[in-house]
């Protein structure tokens, strides 16, 4: 039973970590722009070597602390990274200034630099993640297979009513998955 909390903590970590990801295949796919397999591996491949560097930096410095207690820091540090990503979405709600889009990657460079951008989405929370208990090695494994999950869906998505749903409320949406996985982590 071990090992269902592992895999639901791991998974539940790469679903807020890649919404966003979603996101930017949706924008890709409104305006034509397909990503080629080589280029989803490199993103993919990319963000999740980030990750998963952040939440061994998390493990260690759990590791500096001694028992429950990096557990209980690092479920509040996601409990309070949700909360802000909520609280930043309620914020924007006033503003009439519609999400930014990113021009699609035309080449090598372009797909480094738009997995660099991704991966440091994740990296502030590998780190409290990691500190928390996340498994570092079953986490980047399912990073890395939801962010292709995360590009072929926004592809899929694009300029359908869902997508525009999905685009509107990924935030607090993100915000949410990681309060639930912050408390889990916390006491547990």
């Amino acid at each position: 039973m071990h090992w269902l909390s592992v895999f639901a903590a791991a998974v539940l970590f790469a679903a807020a970590c890649n919404l966003d990801t979603v996101l930017l295949a949706m924008g890709y796919a409104a305006r034509g722009v397909h990503l080629k397999w080589s280029q989803a591996l490199l993103l993919a491949g990319l963000t999740t070597f980030i990750t998963w560097l952040s939440l061994i930096l998390g493990v260690g410095t759990a590791r500096a602390f001694s028992g429950r207690l990096p557990g209980l820091l690092g479920g509040l540090a996601l409990v309070g990274i949700g909360l802000w990503l909520v609280l930043d979405w309620l914020r924007s709600l006033g503003t009439a200034e519609g999400p930014q889009e990113q021009a699609g990657p035309a080449g090598i460079w372009d797909c480094l630099s738009l997995g660099a951008a991704l991966a440091v989405n994740n990296a502030g929370i590998g780190v409290a993640a990691g500190a928390s208990g996340i498994a570092p090695g079953w986490a980047a494994l399912a990073n890395f297979l939801v962010t292709l999950a995360a590009l072929g869906t926004g592809r899929l998505l694009g300029g359908r009513l869902a997508g525009r749903l999905l685009g509107r409320y990924a935030l607090p949406l993100s915000g949410a998955l990681l309060v639930a996985l912050g408390i889990w982590e916390a006491l547990s």
